[in-house]
């Protein structure tokens, strides 16, 4: 198959907001990511710990068949690498850690403000 038959409706599913909707989907961006690391930060106090995560590789011994030129068959290694995630708990200080939660906090009242005047604007100039 060819990539742009793969990507096609990748493109079409894009094309279906509105500008009114891609005008506030971009004035609110910033905010969603605010709150992201706020739940983040929220949970990583309420644990007491953070998670990290981690990409591992392993190889993966496998034995494969060929055939000669001559029609006899032969036995080759081939092996596979595998990449994997998994989380691991990292200790973190959880003094900088409310110390950082409070900063995100009193940025996202900052950006809220910002946000909302920004989707009047996005109202205003794409109405309905």
């Amino acid at each position: 198959m060819r990539p742009a038959l793969i990507i096609l409706p990748f493109v079409a599913l894009t094309a279906c907001a509105t500008p009114r909707e891609d005008c506030i989907g971009q004035a609110t961006r910033d905010l969603r990511v605010l709150n992201s690391l706020i739940t983040e930060t929220q949970g990583n106090l309420a644990r007491g710990y953070a998670i990290a995560e981690h990409q591992d590789i392993r190889t993966i011994r496998q034995t494969c068949r060929g055939t000669n030129s001559d029609g006899t068959t032969f036995r080759y290694r081939c092996d596979e690498t595998e990449t994997f995630t998994t989380n691991r708990p990292v200790a973190i200080d959880l003094n900088a850690e409310r110390a950082k939660l409070n900063s995100l906090v009193e940025r996202r009242s900052q950006q809220q403000a910002s946000s909302d005047q920004l989707v009047l604007q996005c109202i205003a100039m794409h109405p309905e």
